[in-house]
């Protein structure tokens, strides 16, 4: 009897407890950067996808944590986030980066590093040290570790490949998603699956926003460009193009996507005019050089530009 007893309490509350641990999924939750970053690791789809894998490394997504051109701004951003956001928010819980938990993180990693949610608190940890580390000092160390994770090719082509899970289910784990299904032989990942939403932009726009995030604790707003897409663009275009078509296939860079940065895509983005003549202006007696300056810019992008 009192083992019986002992067997349904680890049923009713022990088996409980230990899934909530590993979280929602099942999975345990990672430890470590290095955990994290080795479940999502990119490196596997080089062997057979190399030109895909070499034109994603040189994207904004490959460097998700870190910044573009290994320039470390978007570490640097996350780091003023904990020093004049939730260090002076009253009841963030955050008055020393000791106090960043997983939690607070996700303002920025719900765009730059979504997988974060699978991860142990200690991580969250490890993210800050490293964060504050090449923020404070360019620890080259640092640097190297933030970009170990980032938004790699199971973010789109696997965790966030389904997006209405009533209706479709949620991605499974052994699978990848692409536009059709058949198999897929790498290990761990046998089946090609067919994504509803590979070739449209809501795929985009789970990141590239809407406005604030009012599932967060603390609603934050940064991209806007999904927004700006939908309500702008698509109903007063007579022929609207995806996100796809303009930064992967007309742009010509593939999985390099890249914004209105690259020269690239600022062709496409913006047309840019700027005419001048100089000229004496005279006052009786008193000459004066003067100059006058005509600038026309127009956004032919599908959205609002800058964002973030």
């Amino acid at each position: 009897m009192k083992a019986l007893k002992l067997f349904i309490f680890f049923l009713c509350i022990a088996l409980p407890l230990t899934i909530f641990a590993a979280g929602q999924d099942g999975l345990k939750k990672a430890e470590t950067l290095d955990e994290l970053a080795m479940r999502y690791d990119s490196t596997p789809c080089k062997e057979c996808h190399s030109e895909i894998w070499e034109q994603w490394q040189q994207s904004l997504h490959a460097k998700s944590m870190f910044g573009p051109l290994n320039s470390g701004r978007t570490a640097a951003t996350i780091k003023t986030t904990v020093e004049n956001g939730l260090k002076d928010w009253p009841f963030s819980g955050v008055k020393k980066p000791q106090d960043v938990k997983i939690e607070h993180l996700m303002i920025c990693a719900k765009c730059h590093l979504p997988q974060l949610i699978e991860a142990d608190e200690s991580v969250a940890q490890e993210l800050v040290r490293n964060i504050y580390a090449f923020a404070d000092t360019q620890d080259e160390k640092a640097a190297a570790t933030l970009q170990k994770v980032n938004i790699g090719c199971l973010i789109c082509h696997q965790r966030n490949a389904i997006i209405h899970k009533w209706k479709f289910g949620t991605p499974e784990k052994n699978a990848v998603y692409g536009s059709k299904d058949g198999e897929h032989p790498a290990p761990g990942f046998p089946s090609l699956k067919k994504s509803p939403y590979m070739k449209y932009s809501i795929l985009c726009g789970q990141c590239h926003g809407q406005g604030p995030n009012f599932d967060l604790t603390e609603p934050t707003q940064c991209a806007t460009l999904y927004a700006s897409y939908l309500m702008a663009y698509v109903p007063e275009s007579p022929n609207p193009k995806n996100c796809q078509e303009c930064h992967m296939e007309n742009s010509q860079l593939g999985h390099n996507m890249q914004s209105y940065r690259s020269p690239e895509m600022a062709k496409m983005a913006v047309d840019f005019k700027a005419e001048a003549y100089a000229f004496i202006w005279r006052d009786v007696a008193t000459t004066t050089p003067m100059a006058q300056v005509t600038v026309e810019m127009k956004n032919n992008a599908g959205h609002g530009i800058p964002d973030g």
